[in-house]
């Protein structure tokens, strides 16, 4: 299960339409157990709406952040402009870490949709989204 308070919520919606026309991305920080403590907009270096690629420097800073802080890197948030959301090929087989969590969020309808899966061995899996208040 991964936990996201309302406001972390937003901040990832947030930064996806502030993308738009391109897909928005971005890094989820917290604990093991999957509570996210901070979410880290980047931007979409491949510059396109339909692939996302998390800036090298933002990945860099976010590892290091992690390693000083005690906490991990516990996944991957991006927008899917036009679809549904759920992993494309391209998104699974670009999936580096099977313990991180891939938060995918739909802006083709109003109000964004926002779902989460893990990815191990290219099989997708769902997983609950506890949003606290």
């Amino acid at each position: 299960m991964l936990t996201l308070s309302s406001a972390q919520r937003d901040a990832i919606v947030a930064t996806c339409i502030r993308a738009l026309p391109n897909e928005g991305c971005g890094l989820l920080l917290g604990t093991s157990n999957g509570v996210v403590r901070e979410v880290v907009a980047s931007g979409n270096v491949a510059d396109s709406a339909k692939v996302y690629e998390i800036d090298p420097k933002v990945l860099l800073r976010a590892y290091r952040r992690t390693d000083e802080e005690g906490i991990d890197v516990l996944g991957v948030f991006h927008s899917h402009t036009h679809s549904e959301p759920y992993p494309s090929p391209t998104d699974v087989r670009q999936a580096p870490d099977p313990s991180w969590h891939y938060v995918i969020v739909s802006l083709r309808d109003t109000p964004a949709e926002l779902l989460s899966y893990r990815v191990v061995d290219e099989t997708v899996s769902a997983e609950p989204v506890k949003i606290l208040n």
